[in-house]
């Protein structure tokens, strides 16, 4: 009897330790395990974030966070339960995994396609997920959650390194140094080096970047036993100061790499002390370049020109009999869009002639070409006289005017400023041009992203929304557009 009791007792716990394993624990036919679909989950997030270009890291960066913020969520309450199926876990833990599933396929599409559509759906799924995020915080255990933490973007820096000249005309004879293998006619190509220029002694220090003011906002984030939460970002390492469901980290601005030219994501972790556990956050941040980029703006302008041409009118012939004067008098208006510039005119005697009975003698022509005094004020008239200097002459005028036509008409020219450079701290100012009726406007922001806006920029003051990190203002009684690179000036 106690054989078969001893018997009966263990095939009890065996079959107790079965169901249990069964109920807790994935088998080979119970799908995915939720230790397998966090290391998923992992690995999504970081090629997500190494494939994100400039325009993606600006645009998509709250998406980024939600993303981060819920799988770390749900890695800290799941990772104890690694060989458990996910079909096994309660239906709104299913949920937020749909939820980050979801935001995960619409980053995908949004960094293939990099459409404001597709941005937009990205965004949708990234309120969805951050509403399961809430729901994971309110699920009534006693494990932290990080809601929310700012900045998302790290200002650039103050001090971007020294300035260096351009390389010297020449080099030293004795740093270009003879080889024997050097083949005839061959002049070695000389390095020339740069020469580093200082800043003098009289100006003042550079001053340092201030640190990077960090916040974390969530629900039970004070660490167990006394220990304060730690970020690290780098190879610094910053303890926080506490408050009630907030964390505040200082850390110095050199703990994040920048790049001179294009952003970058920084990545810090958030370590909190639970026990014997060391929960673990990832906090992402995009860090702005030294320099924030280039611009050029291109003008039409649109100018009366004035056109001007010759008018050389028809020969007028005026003729008069023995002793008698005659006058011939003609009037000539402009053509169809022109005018007469009345301060270059001319009359032209194209010919004098006289006769004596039968005999040809032109001094006996007194006669002239004048322009009449009582022409309109938009046409010529001249006169033509043929007169006797004796009464036995008869004589004959021929003549004409010559007169300069103008008129105005529209032209258009292109004025180009040129690719300038933007600065963080020093505004750029280009001179609109008088008559200007038209711009467009290039901006390269970070060396990765383009954008251009036309139309009149000084009708409307220069604004444009849509430019992030650039503000752009029209400075009307200097006629000046004004753009201004500015890190608050967030997207």
């Amino acid at each position: 009897m106690r054989w078969f009791l001893a018997g009966v007792g263990v095939f009890a716990i065996i079959l107790i330790a079965a169901t249990t394993f069964v109920l807790t624990q994935g088998g080979a036919d119970g799908g995915m395990t939720v230790g397998e679909k966090l290391a998923g989950l992992r690995a999504e997030r970081a090629g997500l974030q190494a494939r994100a270009d400039g325009e993606a890291r600006l645009r998509l960066v709250d998406a980024f966070r939600a993303a981060g913020l819920l799988t770390d969520a749900l890695s800290v309450r799941h990772e104890a339960e690694n060989e458990r199926s996910l079909e096994a876990l309660p239906a709104s833990r299913q949920q937020a995994f749909a939820e980050l599933d979801a935001l995960n396929t619409a980053l995908r599409e949004a960094l293939m396609r990099s459409s404001e559509g597709a941005r937009l759906a990205a965004r949708d799924a990234s309120g969805r997920a951050t509403q399961a995020l809430e729901r994971v915080a309110a699920g009534g255990d006693d494990l932290p959650v990080v809601l929310f933490y700012s900045p998302r973007f790290v200002l650039p820096r103050r001090a971007t390194g020294e300035l260096t000249m351009l390389p010297r005309a020449s080099a030293p004879p004795s740093e270009t140094p003879l080889r024997l293998d050097m083949p005839r006619g061959v002049v070695p190509e000389q390095v020339q080096p740069t020469v580093p220029r200082y800043a003098p002694d009289f100006t003042a220090e550079l001053e340092e970047d201030p640190p990077v003011r960090i916040e974390v906002v969530g629900v039970r984030l004070a660490g167990s036993g006394g220990m304060r939460p730690v970020l690290t970002v780098g190879n610094s390492r910053i303890e926080a100061e506490t408050a009630p469901e907030r964390l505040f980290f200082s850390v110095p601005r050199s703990a994040f790499i920048t790049d001179g030219l294009r952003t970058t994501l920084a990545s810090g972790s958030l370590a909190v002390r639970r026990g014997a556990r060391t929960l673990t956050f990832q906090l992402v941040f995009v860090v702005l370049p030294d320099r924030p980029g280039s611009f050029a703006l291109d003008q039409k302008v649109r100018e009366t020109a004035e056109e001007s041409n010759t008018l050389v009118s028809p020969e007028v012939l005026a003729r008069a009999g023995a002793g008698e004067t005659r006058t011939t008098r003609r009037c000539f208006d402009p053509p169809n869009g022109w005018r007469f510039d009345k301060n270059k005119r001319r009359v032209v005697i194209v010919e004098r002639l006289g006769w004596i009975e039968d005999m040809s003698d032109e001094t006996m022509n007194g006669g002239s070409v004048e322009f009449a005094a009582d022409e309109g004020a938009e046409q010529i008239c001249f006169v033509v006289t043929a007169k006797p200097v004796s009464k036995a002459a008869r004589t004959a005028t021929i003549g004409r005017f010559e007169a300069t036509l103008v008129r105005d008409r529209s032209v258009e020219r292109a004025v180009r400023s040129g690719v300038r450079a933007l600065d963080w701290s020093e505004p750029a100012r280009i001179a609109i041009e008088s008559g200007t009726v038209e711009q467009k406007l290039y901006v390269r922001l970070f060396d990765e992203i383009d954008i251009d806006a036309t139309g009149d920029l000084a009708a409307n003051g220069g604004a444009v929304a849509r430019f992030p990190f650039l503000r752009i203002a029209m400075d009307r009684e200097r006629r000046l557009l004004v753009l201004q690179a500015d890190p608050a000036a967030e997207p």
